[in-house]
């Protein structure tokens, strides 16, 4: 029997929804190991790894219904990494998107401690992505996984390298018929899905802001209701920057709050043993803000320098008012006008490129700032997503942020499981392709362009100049080819040489065919590509065309005047410069 299933592999947690026999989306319970030994079914993933010491448990003891593993994946690695994080992968979807690493190598846990394995971002999130496929081969002998239409979301903003390396992650755990998917829209869709009489509650002229915040980043996107033919139709419109910005800062925040008190008392706490505690606060947050919580407190215990036993251990406690003093800081009220800091250090430790400013709502301002390209742009409704929105006072305080930047409220749209959603939305998505629900008109979400190495004479240590030529629009839709217009380009071919890529979220109106002089501000230069292409050396005048392929991947063709091709993908194994 054929399925549509959709996968939210998040940052902090990862689900899967379906569609069942009777055309309903459900969500998939997911067995994991919560204890050596133990296994339950639960309805998140925690996007969490823990690598193994030599003989660090016995035998059996990380078996799971269909397999002995050699690692944890979910609630047991994300428990056992409180107590050792030196050996917890976290964060992987996160330096899935970095370009200043090689995120094909082994560098996760980041700066682990020696004699620890590592494994690269691709191989982490591979894991979580085989861990639900097992998972739903093991509930579904007769519909396996590989037979089955699956989408898988990703961050609006991820670059072409991210997605690709998101599809490679998936293809290595066995995924087969892949699509992927923008959160943000998948968050919609399932509003969508939920809402049959979505036409009585926004009209045309409404505009939809999205503010997805997940465990480790920021989302902003902005969907269109516009008419066409008498029918009303969505249209995503704008897409935000990556920002490594989420619960895991406030995490870290509410970690140094703890701390702060513990130096007040006396005791000092290390490095180790603040990543402990960062673990910790992040289990006793998401209990105090869990619905119907009453608690006014938890306890958060780490071990003392030293020693594991529990008589050495130092205990303190997470209050909501620590909770609330944080997110305060978070989400601040800001002017419309109010952008986020600028990162000032000359030297920085290397690691993920987190955002300089932590208030969530100067990066909103910018967005709709951005967004706005000299037209005014005033959301009429929001839609909120993601683990960090649960808290209503940040739902609130959002709320009330935009109605003082436009001078009257802005309609909050009733949403759902904010922790499901994505993947709700995503198996809406696979039904709405084959006509069985309402299709939002999104396609790429920036303009890309490939660099062109201007014609001019030699000049001592000075270096030809290069332009861009546009070659793909903002919003070009999957399942889509253009054929680039334009005078041919010479291509360089039977010589090792250097393709340079360049994408931007802001340039919306650069048609393909459009030649670009000046690179810097709105452009933002991509990993370079070195190759050597068939043929004789020399140059090949070539034309292009470029193909946005149904799983979302864009692709450049050179095309020669008899007929031969090349195709530029783009690389996935950065170039990482000193």
């Amino acid at each position: 029997m054929a399925h549509t299933i959709g996968i939210d592999l998040g940052t902090t947690n990862s689900a899967l929804a379906y569609i069942s026999e009777s055309g309903a989306i459900e969500l998939a319970s997911i067995p994991q190991l919560i204890d050596a030994g133990e296994v339950r079914a639960e309805p998140l993933l925690p996007s969490f790894l823990y690598l193994p010491g030599p003989n660090e448990f016995g035998e059996d003891a990380l078996r799971l219904p269909w397999a002995q593993e050699n690692v944890i994946v979910g609630k047991f690695a994300q428990r056992r990494g409180l107590e050792n994080s030196g050996r917890l992968v976290a964060s992987a979807k996160s330096w899935l998107s970095y370009s200043g690493v090689d995120r094909s190598a082994a560098l996760l846990p980041w700066q682990a401690p020696e004699g620890v394995s590592t494994i690269s971002p691709v191989e982490a999130s591979s894991r979580y992505l085989r861990h639900l496929r097992d998972a739903w081969d093991h509930a579904h002998p007769d519909a396996p996984f590989e037979q089955q239409d699956v989408l898988v979301t990703v961050p609006a903003s991820f670059d072409e390298v991210a997605r690709e390396l998101t599809q490679k992650a998936a293809e290595q755990a066995g995924y087969r018929n892949l699509t992927l998917l923008e959160e943000p829209q998948a968050a919609f869709y399932a509003w969508l899905g939920r809402h049959a009489n979505w036409r009585e509650l926004v009209g045309v002229g409404d505009l939809v802001l999205v503010i997805d915040i997940g465990g480790g980043t920021t989302d902003f996107s902005l969907i269109a209701v516009t008419e066409h033919s008498g029918d009303l139709q969505l249209e995503r419109v704008a897409v935000g920057e990556h920002i490594l910005l989420g619960g895991d800062n406030i995490d870290l925040a509410l970690a140094h709050a703890v701390a702060a008190r513990l130096t007040e008392g006396g005791r000092r706490i290390d490095k180790f043993q603040l990543q402990a505690l960062w673990n910790h606060c992040r289990a006793a947050k998401e209990k105090l803000l869990e619905p119907g919580s009453a608690a006014t407190e938890m306890p958060v215990t780490i071990l003392g320098k030293g020693s594991g036993l529990v008589g050495g251990s130092i205990k303190a406690a997470l209050t909501r008012d620590d909770v609330a003093r944080v997110l305060e800081g978070f989400f601040p009220s800001v002017a419309a006008d109010e952008f986020p800091q600028k990162r000032r250090g000359g030297l920085l430790e290397l690691g993920l490129p987190y955002a300089a400013d932590a208030a969530v709502t100067r990066h909103l301002a910018r967005f709709l700032a951005t967004a706005r390209q000299g037209a005014a742009v005033r959301p009429t409704h929001v839609l909120f997503n993601g683990g960090v929105l649960h808290s209503p006072f940040v739902r609130e305080r959002l709320l009330q942020v935009l109605q003082s930047w436009y001078g009257q409220p802005v309609k909050a749209l009733e949403g759902e499981d904010l922790m499901h959603a994505v993947a709700r939305g995503a198996a809406y998505y696979g039904a709405a392709r084959r006509g069985a629900g309402v299709r939002i008109r999104g396609g790429i979400s920036r303009s890309y362009y490939v660099g062109i190495e201007s014609a001019m004479p030699a000049v001592p240590g000075i270096a030809p100049p290069v332009k861009a030529l546009a070659v793909a629009q903002f919003g070009m839709e999957e399942g889509t080819d253009v054929r680039v217009p334009g005078r041919p380009f010479g291509l360089v071919t039977g010589e090792p040489a250097e393709f340079r890529f360049f994408s931007s979220a802001v340039r919306k109106d650069d048609a393909s065919g459009e030649v670009i002089e000046d690179l810097r501000g709105d452009l933002e230069e991509m990993s370079p590509m070195q190759v050597e292409l068939t043929g004789a050396a020399g140059l090949v005048p070539v034309t292009f065309e470029t193909v946005v392929t149904e799983t979302g991947l864009l692709q450049l063709w050179c095309v020669a005047a008899d007929g031969r091709r090349w195709k530029l993908e783009f690389n996935v194994r950065e170039k990482v410069t000193a």
